[in-house]
């Protein structure tokens, strides 16, 4: 397809660690408007409420939790709970990130807070209802996006989300244009258009997935260029019937 480069491994800037806190803060600022009016949060909310409607229609759901891998200033989270509240549902959310710093700014949009790496998350099997990540699983090449993958199935109790980019040149040229348009910083604009370019088709996310689980996934595209996943964990697959 003319419109769909090869999956690039490439760098971004705020994978290191050690970038200063100030400006990690503006960057992912950054990253909220982007998700906000470029399609991100969409995407993500529409899967989140279809997996919190299917959770809240058993009788004995009516309290989850949430994890939420990657979770920068924890916008996805905050509005799973209202989502949650609106069903009848209460939903205790758990933002992991790798920056402390950013983890300390979520502020009040999580009930948790838990920095650690995402390929060895210290949560017991099955321990946690609904476990997603956002715009996390491109910036791991093949392998390790299986592996990944697998960590979240290891984890979840019921459902597990996978969302993010599709890969396109259009995708690409049309964030550099809004990175301009909305004044994001250097690092946005670099990071952004690695991220596209690092993302996958909807073919390569089954892949992952079924790789990873044995199984297929629900994967659905969405406008601005944005994938979801979403699939039964393994434990709730593997349930006796009725449980």
């Amino acid at each position: 397809m003319p419109f769909t480069p090869q999956r690039r491994r490439g760098v971004e800037i705020l994978d290191d660690p050690s970038v200063d806190p100030r400006v990690r803060r503006r960057s992912m600022d950054d990253i909220v408007a982007s998700n906000r009016w470029l399609g991100g949060l969409r995407a993500a909310w529409a899967a989140l409420d279809d997996v919190i409607r299917e959770c809240a229609a058993d009788a004995d759901a009516k309290r989850l939790t949430m994890l939420d891998v990657g979770t920068g200033l924890a916008d996805i989270p905050e509005h799973a709970r209202s989502v949650a509240r609106r069903l009848g549902v209460t939903l205790t959310t758990i933002g992991v990130d790798r920056a402390h710093s950013i983890l300390s700014e979520a502020g009040s949009r999580l009930d948790e807070r838990v920095s650690s790496d995402a390929m060895a998350l210290p949560f017991a099997n099955g321990s946690v209802d609904i476990v997603m990540c956002s715009q996390i699983l491109h910036h791991f090449e093949h392998v390790d996006a299986v592996a990944l993958v697998r960590e979240l199935d290891r984890v979840a109790a019921r459902q597990v989300i996978v969302v993010d980019l599709r890969r396109s040149w259009i995708a690409a040229a049309g964030f550099k244009a809004a990175a301009i348009a909305m004044r994001f910083s250097p690092i946005t604009h670099h990071d952004g258009v690695t991220s596209v370019l690092r993302g996958f088709t909807a073919r390569e996310l089954a892949v992952i997935i079924e790789e990873a689980t044995g199984v297929p996934a629900r994967v659905r595209q969405h406008l601005g260029y944005r994938l979801t996943a979403t699939f039964l964990s393994s434990r709730r697959r593997n349930a006796p019937v009725g449980i």
